[in-house]
């Protein structure tokens, strides 16, 4: 895997709206984006810092990944993203190093992009996403 740059840092928040406050302030900038992605369970929230984004994650049903997440660690760093190119022959050579994926295929994200997941037992216990622009 070759990234091209770190695409966002996915932060778990418990309230959207009020994280949006406190981060608008601690950066000094709006926040661009607000976006529900349903099948992942999560309204999303982002702020451009230089080439990365911040990406606040809160869940839209108590039982969802992320509020298990908030539930098990509290809030904090859920996940960093990578940008890469050709996410699917990224991913078959991944799980042929024998690194273990979440996701054997890309499937949609926010913004649009083409996600899929690395199990953080392979990644020293950070869950570890990978973008690529659809």
């Amino acid at each position: 895997m070759e990234p091209t740059h770190i695409e966002h840092i996915g932060i778990a928040v418990k309230d959207l709206e009020q994280a949006i406050k406190l981060y608008e302030q601690l950066l000094g900038t709006a926040c661009y984006a607000v976006e529900e992605v349903a099948d992942q369970k999560v309204r999303t929230a982002f702020f451009k810092v230089g080439q990365t984004k911040i990406e606040l994650l809160a869940s839209t049903v108590a039982d969802g990944p992320v509020a298990k997440f908030i539930e098990k660690r509290g809030e904090g760093v859920h996940h960093i993203a990578y940008a890469v190119e050709g996410l699917p022959s990224v991913l078959k050579a991944m799980e042929a190093e024998g690194i273990q994926l979440i996701d054997k295929e890309p499937r949609r994200g926010a913004e649009g992009m083409r996600i899929a997941f690395l199990h953080p037992r392979s990644t020293l216990g950070v869950l570890t996403e990978l973008c690529e622009k659809a």
